[in-house]
């Protein structure tokens, strides 16, 4: 069922969590969290997203805090580092926040950068992890296909696990696997999953080897793990730079899936100064626990956005209460 509106808003907490480091054009990440009948939960879309997309995330806020999860199948989630687009000195240190991950996701395709710098920061992630370690990179979308091509070839010589999201468009990331079959670098696929449409076109088409999913942008732990299903892909469970609560949304999930063959994205509250959780959900020897975290109260005040945004926030939980409403009405 789906709670009434008042229910939300009488336990919301607008946070605002600075980070260590800027990633993705950001240096503070805000959310929303509720406490439902089955704990916390968060609701976290990014500000540029429209009510249509982030109505999505409302209603995986819902799926986690109102209803059962699925049952686990692990309790413990194996997790890799996350290397923003970073000068490629700074890679062991921030390698060091996330101790015993075995592999590492490496942001490349920064605009104002070039494939030079992201040669130089996959190569200090390769000199840092050792031959055994494991790299990915993830571009967001940001190569055309021929840039894509000429990128994957510099960084094949650090040994790559996979390229995530190298191009936009499914067609683009079908042309591109072709392309690059003989080389046996796999191509994963994110935003054309929890930004399509159909997000099972990109599985359909043969356009990826890899799916990338995120609880809150498919609408809850339910409604990805039934993606995942119909994928017929092996998954990667990541975060969207989330508070320990949505990281906990996530390993919930990573932890129902039948087979977890790579490591997730949901070591990503090392990149907080703070976090909401009397037990933040770090990584410690490459891995997180499946449990919900305890919320502090005083956290939450020491980390309570201000009076503006907290209104802009609960206003945006309004309008997509009403999206959710009327899509469970259709």
């Amino acid at each position: 069922m789906l709670p009434e509106l008042a229910d939300l808003l009488s336990t919301s907490r607008v946070v605002s969590l600075p980070m260590t480091t800027r990633f993705r054009g950001i240096t503070v990440r805000e959310a929303v969290l509720f406490e439902g009948p089955e704990g916390w939960t968060e609701f976290s879309p990014f500000v540029e997203y429209d009510d249509t997309e982030a109505a999505a995330w409302l209603h995986a806020a819902i799926d986690f805090g109102w209803r059962a999860t699925l049952p686990p199948l692990r309790d413990r989630i194996p997790v890799n580092a996350t290397i923003p687009a970073v000068e490629a000195e700074q890679v062991a240190s921030i390698l060091a926040r996330y101790p015993g991950a075995r592999t590492a996701k490496v942001k490349v395709a920064e605009p104002g950068q070039t494939l030079a710098d992201d040669v130089a920061r996959v190569h200090a992630v390769r000199d840092a992890l050792g031959p055994e370690g494991r790299i990915r990179v993830d571009a967001n979308a940001l190569w055309n296909l021929d840039e894509a091509e000429h990128a994957v070839h510099a960084l094949a010589p650090f040994d790559l696990e996979y390229v995530e999201q190298p191009c936009a468009t499914v067609d683009e990331l079908a042309e591109l696997r072709r392309r690059i079959r003989y080389m046996g670098i796999p191509v994963a696929a994110d935003e054309s999953v929890r930004k399509a449409a159909d997000p099972l076109a990109v599985a359909r088409a043969g356009a990826a080897d890899v799916l990338v999913v995120k609880a809150q942008p498919l609408g809850g732990v339910h409604s990805a793990s039934r993606i995942v299903a119909a994928a017929g892909l092996p998954a990667v469970v990541s975060s969207a730079i989330d508070t320990s609560v949505g990281i906990a949304m996530g390993a919930h999930l990573a932890a129902a899936l039948p087979e977890l063959e790579f490591d997730c994205g949901l070591g990503t509250v090392a990149m907080f100064v703070q976090d909401v959780a009397d037990e933040p959900l770090l990584p410690h020897d490459g891995a997180i626990p499946v449990a919900r975290p305890t919320v502090s109260s005083a956290r939450l005040d020491a980390l309570g956005a201000d009076e503006d945004r907290t209104a802009w926030w609960l206003d945006r939980v309004r309008r997509c209460y009403r999206l959710v409403e009327r899509s469970r009405a259709l």
